[in-house]
């Protein structure tokens, strides 16, 4: 009898071992969601983004000034991707599609809100190069309709940079990565990932990889007070746009073509942030730890996170 127990324990064990190592309390587990999610995003690119932009004939010398129309088309494609592969995983999980950082009453006013913090925030940065003169302006290379028509594109090209970067990074990977390990280590090891992408932007430096990873980081804190992505997508469209188009720096290392203003650094390249652009500036640094100090001094003593209550999920030993 006790040998007939001990056989049917040691047949049935992995069995139970298993299910444990693919499905957990909350269903699939964190890890094989997030890689799910990886390889269905990678799937989609290869079925209609890389045949979209061959179809279009994209070949843009890279290290080149950008054209926007191709931006736009890019980054409306990646955006699209990114929310379907959203979509068909919220299926999968049967979970609302917004629980991924697209719910919230205030949607409109926290996407506006970060509009005006991203502009004021970049806006300062260039402002603080200039005036210690590691930033000389040129003039202006755009005027009358010339300037609003290239203003209305790029703008519509980085709402659409904000989306797809926010989406891919800080929506369903960070929920579902909260689920496995806790909301801030998530966040860190996005942000750092983040900063790893950028490092293929042509003009790239260590000190504006930094930047990327904390940029991303802040934009997390936004996730954790206001509960959705619309106030980072909101910052990090009109960061872009300010950078790219209204200063006419270099973004991240990218040029763009039809600029309000040209520019050229003049220092030291710690401070001026050289090919990279502002991003790229120690002086980022201090301005990110204001808008941090900002944040918690508006979010911080109003509102309870969502997150606080959603822990990692420890498994039963």
């Amino acid at each position: 009898m006790a040998e007939e127990l001990i056989q049917t324990d040691f047949t049935e064990q992995p069995k139970r071992d298993a299910h444990w190592i693919f499905i957990g309390n909350d269903g699939i587990r964190a890890g094989w969601s997030a890689l799910i999610f990886i390889a269905i995003f990678i799937a989609l690119e290869f079925i209609a983004a890389l045949p979209i932009f061959t179809f279009i004939h994209f070949r843009v010398e890279r290290g080149a000034p950008q054209p926007a129309h191709v931006v736009v088309v890019q980054e409306a494609v990646q955006a699209l991707l990114v929310l379907l592969a959203t979509f068909i995983l919220s299926r999968i999980e049967k979970r609302p599609t917004a629980v991924y950082g697209y719910a919230g009453k205030a949607r409109l006013v926290r996407f506006v809100g970060g509009i005006a913090c991203g502009f004021a925030a970049i806006s300062l940065l260039v402002g603080a190069l200039w005036k210690l003169h590691f930033l000389a302006f040129d003039g202006s290379p755009l005027g009358g309709p010339l300037a609003w028509k290239y203003a209305a594109a790029w703008a519509v090209a980085f709402i659409f940079v904000g989306i797809f970067e926010e989406s891919l990074l800080r929506g369903y990977l960070q929920y579902t990565l909260t689920r496995g390990v806790g909301f801030w280590w998530a966040a860190i090891i996005l942000s750092t990932t983040f900063g790893v992408i950028h490092g293929s932007n042509p003009g790239e430096s260590p000190v504006g990889l930094f930047s990327a990873a904390a940029i991303g980081l802040v934009f997390c804190l936004s996730l954790w007070y206001t509960g959705s992505l619309w106030w980072a997508i909101g910052f990090h469209a009109a960061w872009d746009w300010g950078e790219t188009y209204f200063y006419g720096t270099s973004d991240s290392g990218m040029l763009a073509q039809g600029s309000l203003f040209s520019e050229h650094p003049t220092g030291a390249l710690l401070w001026t942030g050289g090919a990279t652009g502002p991003e790229g500036s120690l002086l980022i640094v201090p301005l990110l730890l204001a808008v941090v100090l900002l944040m918690w001094l508006w979010w911080g003593r109003r509102v309870e996170s969502p997150f606080r209550k959603q822990v990692a999920v420890v498994p039963e030993s």
